[in-house]
């Protein structure tokens, strides 16, 4: 579900004294239900109460909501209308999410890292993001903090075995929103439209290439 019309909220986003930055960044997208909201709103949302901070993992407390608690909450990628910083919750309604997640025992993370390098493991057209605990992100922004990843995706094998390090991977946190992005966790299977909003717009071409070829709809090179 898309709006029809792009509405930028009023919102001053203060004010939000709730527990946990989840919970801040929620209450800003529920009382603006179907309106735009910035970047610099939800920042303010998630900002500490108590020490006036922004904190730096609030990008991937939004992810969570749309991953871990099946909000809708739309971006660029999913509705072009949109700028790089806004972000649309259409509705208030939630999907189906996979099961609750296990975590490695702290004797696996630490062989995780050793094994790593204390390094991101994701890699993306062969090449490793590379990024080390502590870095500043080019892209994102922020201090890179790695996070305990399943190697096998948590919505096909949600019980991954907490004292085996080969059953997890160090990501840092803008490479943990990608691939939740790439896997449907209600049922388990790639999200195919998800890969294509990440992918350059070499790839995007290159997918339209083929589905044209494959519904036989071939057009005529322009001249």
């Amino acid at each position: 579900m898309i709006p029809k019309a792009k509405i930028h909220s009023d919102d001053p986003a203060t004010g939000y004294r709730q527990a946990s930055v989840s919970k801040r960044i929620l209450a800003l997208f529920l009382a603006n239900v179907g309106k735009v909201v910035t970047r610099e709103q939800i920042q303010k949302a998630a900002t500490n109460p108590e020490t006036g901070l922004i904190p730096e993992n609030w990008h991937q407390r939004l992810s969570e909501l749309r991953t871990d608690s099946g909000y809708t909450i739309l971006a660029k990628r999913d509705w072009p209308e949109l700028a790089a910083s806004e972000y649309v919750m259409p509705t208030t309604d939630q999907r189906p999410t996979a099961a609750k997640r296990v975590m490695p025992t702290a004797k696996t993370w630490a062989e995780v890292l050793r094994r790593a390098g204390n390094c991101c493991q994701w890699r993306e057209d062969g090449q490793p993001c590379g990024l080390r605990a502590g870095d500043i992100d080019p892209i994102g922004g922020g201090t890179v903090r790695l996070t305990a990843d399943h190697t096998t995706p948590h919505s096909i094998n949600p019980a991954a075995d907490p004292n085996d390090p080969e059953a997890w991977q160090a990501l840092c946190a803008r490479h943990q929103v990608t691939k939740k992005n790439y896997w449907d966790s209600t049922t388990g299977k790639m999200n195919i439209l998800g890969i294509l909003q990440n992918a350059n717009r070499q790839q995007k071409g290159e997918a339209l290439g083929f589905l044209l070829t494959y519904f036989g709809l071939e057009t005529k090179p322009k001249e």
